[in-house]
C-alpha cells in the first residue's frame, strides 16, 4: 500500500462504528481519522479522543463535517434510514464514501447511491466485511476456477438462536427498514451472489414473520425486548430465481427456534461440485465414481490473505483494500453495483411477503 495520507471523516460514532470501523483504520498507518459526527455529540467526542488525530474536529450536523476540504473519504455508519442521503451528499461533496450495510432501506434509496456515485466519478462501497473471512476467500477462489462448474442451486443463511439485537434502533422499522433480513439476511445474501457471480434476478417470492417478538420471557441472549418497540420481523425467508434459472434460498431470523444456528453463510450446489461452510469448508463432488470430501486448512496464509495473514480480522483486510482502492485508483472489492443487487432483492422479499405474490425485477430500474 502506499505510503500517502488519506484524511478520514466519521459520520455516525455509535456501536458499528466503535466495534468495527474505527479500529480497523487505526491499524492503517497511512489513515487519519481528522473529523466525527454524532447526533449524540458525547459519542463524537469520544471517538475523536479515542481515534482522531490530537487536532480532530467534532460535528453533530454531517453537512458541516462535508465542508471541510481536506477530508477525502467519508465512512457513513448511521441507522439504515439515512444511510442514502447522507452517502448522495457525500459523493455530491466530492468525498469517496464507504456506507455500512445494507446499502439502504429499500431499493430506490439504494439507486440513489450508485447513480450519484456515477454522476460524481467518486468511490463507493458498501461494508460487507465477510467477503473477507478465510472461508469466504476459498471458497470466492474455487468458484472462480470452475471446481463446481455452473451453479444451479445456492442458500444464504443467517439464522440466531434467541439473538435479537436490542440496544440502538435495530428494533425500530422506521430507522432500519427491517428486521433479521435487511441486518443479518444482507450478509448472507452478499456472500451468495459473490461467490456465484450472478446478479441477475428474475423474481422472488417472500415470507416474513412476527412469531415470537411478543412471547415474554424470551431467553433472549442480549436481555428483554419491549414488545411494543418490537416493530420489525422477527423471521424473514425468500425464494430468488435468477435470469439463468439458478434457485436461491435466503432464510434469516434473529429468534428461531433451531440448534443449527448459522450466520452469514452460504450453500453452492453445481454441476461438477458443491461447496457449504457447515464445518469449515466442505467440497463434495464425485472422482472416479467415487464421492469425495475436501476440507482445506485455512489456518495458513495465501496470496489472497491480508499481508498472508489468515488469522487478520476480516474488518481489518476490509478497511485495507478500501483505503488501497482510494489511493491507487482502482475499483473496491465491494462494488455499489452489487450492492444494488442485493437491496433489490431484500426490497422484493419485503413486498412479496405484504402482497402476497411473486415480485419480478424487470420491474425495478436495473
Amino acid at each position: 500500500m502506499s505510503d500517502r495520507i488519506v484524511n478520514i471523516g466519521i459520520i455516525g460514532c455509535g456501536g458499528i462504528a466503535n466495534g468495527k470501523h474505527l479500529p480497523a483504520l487505526k491499524k492503517l498507518p497511512n489513515v487519519r481519522m481528522v473529523a466525527f459526527c454524532d447526533i449524540i455529540p458525547e459519542r463524537a467526542e469520544k471517538a475523536a479522543k479515542e481515534y482522531g488525530v490530537p487536532e480532530a474536529k467534532v460535528f453533530t450536523d454531517y453537512k458541516e463535517l462535508l465542508k471541510l476540504q481536506d477530508i477525502e473519504v467519508v465512512h457513513v455508519l448511521t441507522p439504515n434510514r439515512s444511510h442514502s442521503f447522507i452517502t448522495v451528499d457525500a459523493l455530491e461533496a466530492g468525498k469517496h464514501v464507504m456506507c455500512e450495510k445494507p446499502m439502504a432501506i429499500n431499493a430506490a434509496e439504494a439507486k440513489k447511491m450508485v447513480e450519484a456515485a456515477k454522476r460524481t466519478g467518486k468511490k463507493l462501497t458498501i461494508g460487507y466485511q465477510n467477503r473477507f473471512r478465510p472461508d469466504s476467500l476459498y471458497v470466492k477462489g474455487e468458484c472462480e476456477a470452475g471446481t463446481l462448474g455452473d451453479i444451479y442451486y445456492a442458500k444464504a443463511t443467517a439464522l440466531r438462536r434467541r439473538e435479537v439485537p436490542t440496544w440502538g434502533v435495530f428494533l425500530n422499522e422506521y430507522e432500519q427498514g427491517g428486521g433479521p433480513l435487511i441486518d443479518i439476511g444482507t450478509h448472507a445474501l452478499d456472500l451468495t451472489l459473490w461467490t456465484m457471480n450472478n446478479y441477475k434476478p428474475r423474481f422472488c417470492v417472500g415470507t416474513t414473520y412476527e412469531k415470537l417478538k411478543h412471547i415474554v420471557p424470551s431467553g433472549n441472549a442480549w436481555g428483554e425486548w419491549d414488545p411494543e418497540k418490537f416493530t420489525v420481523e422477527d423471521a424473514a425467508f425468500g425464494f430468488i430465481v435468477m435470469e439463468n434459472g439458478a434457485t436461491v434460498l435466503l432464510e434469516s431470523s434473529w429468534a428461531l427456534n433451531i440448534l443449527d444456528a448459522r450466520e452469514a453463510v452460504t450453500t453452492l450446489c453445481g454441476t461438477n461440485a458443491g461447496v457449504d461452510m457447515n464445518d469449515g469448508v466442505r467440497i463434495n463432488g464425485i472422482r472416479q465414481g467415487r464421492r469425495y470430501t475436501l476440507r482445506p486448512d485455512l489456518s495458513s496464509g495465501g496470496a489472497a490473505f491480508y499481508e498472508g495473514n489468515a488469522n487478520a480480522l476480516p474488518q481489518d483486510f476490509e478497511a485495507r483494500q478500501w483505503i488501497d482502492a482510494v489511493v491507487n485508483d482502482h475499483d473496491p472489492i465491494v462494488l455499489p453495483e452489487q450492492a444494488y443487487v442485493v437491496s433489490m432483492i431484500l426490497d422484493g422479499i419485503y413486498k412479496s411477503a405484504t402482497t402476497g405474490k411473486p415480485v419480478y425485477f424487470d420491474e425495478y430500474d436495473k
